[in-house]
Order: C-alpha cells, then structure tokens, then sequence
C-alpha cells in the first residue's frame, strides 16, 4: 500500500505564492505519472497539472505561466510551485499517482487526502 501525504496549504493574499509537496511512502516500487487536482467548493475536481517519471509536465490552461511542477523521484515526492495566485485557485489541491507494484504491468491509482488553499482579495 503507498500512501500520499500533502502539505504547504494556507491562506495567502492575491498576487502571493504557495508550494504545495505530495510525499509518498509505503510499499514504493515506481511511480508513474503524478499530478495535482483541485477542486473548489461547488465543482467538479479538476486537473491542475501533471509530471512524467521522465519529467514531461502539462498543465491546466488556467495555471499555465504561473504554476511549476516538479519531483523528486528519490524522494518520492511531488512539487506545485504556486505563483500570482487569484482568488480564483482557492480550492482543496489533491496529490495523485499512478504507482507500478513489482512485477505488475497495471499501476495503482492513489490519492493524497487534500491540502486547503485560500486566496484572499
């Protein structure tokens, strides 16, 4: 079993930044893809961005020129650099990571239990 713990969450003014980290630990093989949802009170869970085990990002055109992710695949873990934020990326922000068990050719699907990010105007 892997579990994903994120922290870094807050409140922050508009125009500030936040950097969001997703550690994951447990019975770790390989991780594939990791990424970063959010979803806001009211809707549906979006995708913010996501990082290949080879480091091919993509992202959210609401986030992009304003949002990095990153990894660090020693340590098993997953950065959102947040900058000039607007009250408008106030939202719960969730890890995901798609993890390879040894030996298998399917990954599990796993996701952190959510960070709080408010903007203030």
């Amino acid at each position: 079993q892997v579990q994903l713990v994120e922290s870094g969450g807050g409140l922050v003014q508009a125009g500030g930044s936040l950097t969001l980290s997703c550690a994951a630990s447990g019975r770790i093989f390989r991780f594939n893809v990791m990424g970063w949802y959010r979803q806001a009170p009211g809707k549906q869970r979006e995708l913010v961005s996501r990082i290949s085990s080879g480091g091919r990002t993509n992202y959210a055109d609401s986030v992009k020129g304003r949002f990095t992710i990153s990894r660090d695949n020693a340590k098993n873990t997953v950065y959102l650099q947040m900058n000039s934020l607007k009250p408008e990326d106030a939202a719960v922000y969730y890890c995901n990571a798609d993890h390879y068990r040894l030996g298998s050719s399917l990954p599990d699907n796993y996701w952190g239990q959510g960070t709080q990010v408010t903007v203030s105007s």
